[in-house]
């Protein structure tokens, strides 16, 4: 799978890609994630990229014609799903997209930035529009990185053991249960003993009631969302 993210602040994104399971996924060559620098797409003097507002205001807006030259320039050299813009007012990014989005072979994200994109940016070049919460950062790169974390680990052979992902919250509709390692008693606390008993179905059965009680105590919108 190929990501490709366009940002004005590509330094933001040079560490986010180099550790962990990200790092693993480039390695086995999984996952293709690279930064685009925006100011190497614009004719204006000084690597502009962004202008004042038409009809006043605070803030900057970064201008069309940059996006669209990286974003058709990209598309010259390989076909897209997805050309997706991250802001605060996209469809908020949950499990189930990031599951579909696993699913496709090359993606752009479009970091919004200052007050945000042109607007022709959006009604013609962009097909999807997420974000990641309901609150505003100064920019789209780090909703980039969790997206792209979030799409990641699920791509077959990216987690040692694939069942991992499975078993995530939001699965289903259903946050984790709880999870324990060594010791077996620490501070008095003991792990429940059905962990310990070896009996498969029994541990599978207690797992599923524990996530279905942790959804019901925190997350109830999960079990009549449709």
């Amino acid at each position: 799978m190929r990501i490709d993210i366009i940002t004005v602040v590509p330094a933001l994104l040079s560490s986010p890609f180099e550790h962990s399971i990200m790092k693993r996924a480039r390695e086995r060559g999984l996952l293709d994630v690279n930064v685009i620098n925006l100011r190497e797409y614009t004719n204006y003097a000084r690597s502009q990229v962004d202008d004042y507002p038409f009809g006043g205001g605070a803030g900057m807006v970064l201008m069309a014609e940059p996006l669209v030259n990286a974003i058709e320039l990209l598309q010259k050299e390989r076909p897209y799903d997805e050309v997706i813009y991250l802001t605060p007012d996209g469809k908020t990014f949950d499990q189930k997209t990031a599951n579909t989005l696993s699913l496709m072979k090359n993606i752009i994200l479009v970091c919004g930035h200052y007050k945000g994109i042109d607007q022709r940016v959006r009604d013609r070049w962009i097909t999807r529009e997420i974000s990641i919460g309901d609150y505003v950062l100064s920019g789209g790169e780090l909703a980039a990185a969790v997206i792209t974390d979030a799409i990641g680990r699920l791509i077959p052979g990216v987690l040692n053991d694939e069942s991992s992902a499975l078993t995530d919250s939001f699965q289903d509709n259903l946050l984790a249960p709880p999870v324990y390692t060594r010791p077996e008693i620490f501070r008095d606390m003991k792990v429940p003993e059905i962990l310990m008993s070896g009996n498969h179905q029994l541990i599978e059965n207690w797992r599923y009631e524990e996530s279905l009680r942790l959804t019901k105590e925190k997350r109830p919108d999960l079990l009549t969302d449709e």
